[in-house]
């Protein structure tokens, strides 16, 4: 029986993809480097934003600007985060329902922490129960380590075996198979289904409302 669902946030609970490629544009054209298109950032995003950054700019790890341009896309991004992001159609409806069944819920996220409790404060309120970003400096190592799953499954108080992850990318699906549990891969997000079906993701959905369905059954 489930009893607490860990979602991943971008290309799951929301489509932040615009907000993430103007302020990766925004950080590049600061100094002078050509920008990236919407496709190229979608294929950038998934591990947190300095891996998104270091994918974006020139020579990546290599380049002597990389921590300037890094620190101007967060500075960019805390002030713009909300332009364009919205929850993907039928989320809000979906985490009302498992709220009224009783289901916990929470968010784990490779974005930088203070953006992934903010995100989910303004765009889902109390419907999200835990939210937890990227923290490596209090020794929670990022995804697709499990650390932040185990930190939320704590948290939400509820037991690991009646768990279920939701995510949209490869990182999510190994992930969830990092902290044993099943993953549901959503094809609404950042990436393809064959990508989902390559990762052996234990369920894969084409609308947010088959959760519903779809726990039932567990």
């Amino acid at each position: 029986m489930i009893c607490g669902i860990v979602f991943d946030l971008d290309g799951t609970l929301l489509n932040t993809l615009e907000d993430l490629c103007d302020s990766t544009n925004f950080a590049l054209k600061k100094f002078g480097y050509p920008p990236r298109t919407i496709e190229e950032v979608r294929n950038f995003v998934g591990n947190g934003v300095r891996l998104l950054i270091e994918r974006a700019i020139p020579q990546g790890k290599a380049n002597p600007n990389l921590e300037e341009c890094l620190n101007t896309f967060k500075e960019h991004y805390k002030q713009n985060m909300y332009n364009k992001t919205i929850p993907y159609k039928g989320i809000p409806e979906v985490l009302k329902e498992l709220r009224l069944r009783g289901i916990q819920t929470a968010v784990v996220s490779n974005k930088f922490d203070t953006a992934v409790k903010e995100l989910c404060h303004k765009y889902f309120g109390d419907l999200v129960q835990v939210a937890i970003g990227e923290n490596e400096q209090a020794g929670i190592r990022k995804k697709p380590a499990p650390d932040s799953v185990f930190k939320a499954i704590r948290e939400l108080k509820v037991s690991i075996e009646n768990v279920i992850y939701v995510g949209d990318s490869e990182t999510d699906v190994q992930t969830a198979k990092n902290a044993e549990i099943n993953c549901i891969g959503c094809c609404w997000g950042f990436r393809d289904k064959s990508v989902l079906q390559t990762e052996r993701a234990n369920y894969i959905i084409e609308k947010p409302e088959e959760i519903l369905n779809l726990i039932t059954t567990l």
